[in-house]
């Protein structure tokens, strides 16, 4: 099945980020959709490419870790900060922009915290792989 391709500006969500998050494409592959970069796989370094989700409630973060105890125990959200450590997983690894794999919004990165970053909305709508 197609999927669209991520450009800047696209709308991420994670499985423990209290608010949506976008993604920033840095302009490396030089391919633009509608005046936007279009996303690889590389476009996954924390605050960079990914800007915090607001809050974390991910029971392995540290931060919340320290802030539960403080409540006494009451699981307390932290700011979170990601910490994705790898590229993003491709579906699609056959399409690149630049010769870097791009992003198509089915692909998703992995939060040291047990998170799944996901795409939720990919910035456009009108260039599909597949």
């Amino acid at each position: 099945m197609p999927n669209p391709v991520v450009c800047t500006g696209g709308m991420l969500g994670c499985t423990f980020g209290i608010t949506p998050s976008t993604i920033n494409a840095l302009p490396t592959s030089r391919v633009l959709i509608n005046g936007r970069p279009v996303a690889t796989t590389m476009d996954h370094l924390p605050e960079l490419n990914i800007v915090s989700f607001g809050m974390c409630i991910s029971e392995t973060n540290p931060e919340v870790i320290a802030a539960t105890a403080a409540a006494l125990g009451v699981p307390t959200p932290a700011p979170c900060v990601p910490a994705i450590l790898a590229p993003w997983l491709p579906v699609q690894p056959e399409i690149n922009a630049g010769g870097l794999t791009i992003l198509a919004q089915t692909s998703v990165a992995e939060c040291m915290w047990e998170g799944v970053i996901e795409v939720i909305e990919p910035g456009q709508l009108q260039v599909i792989c597949g």
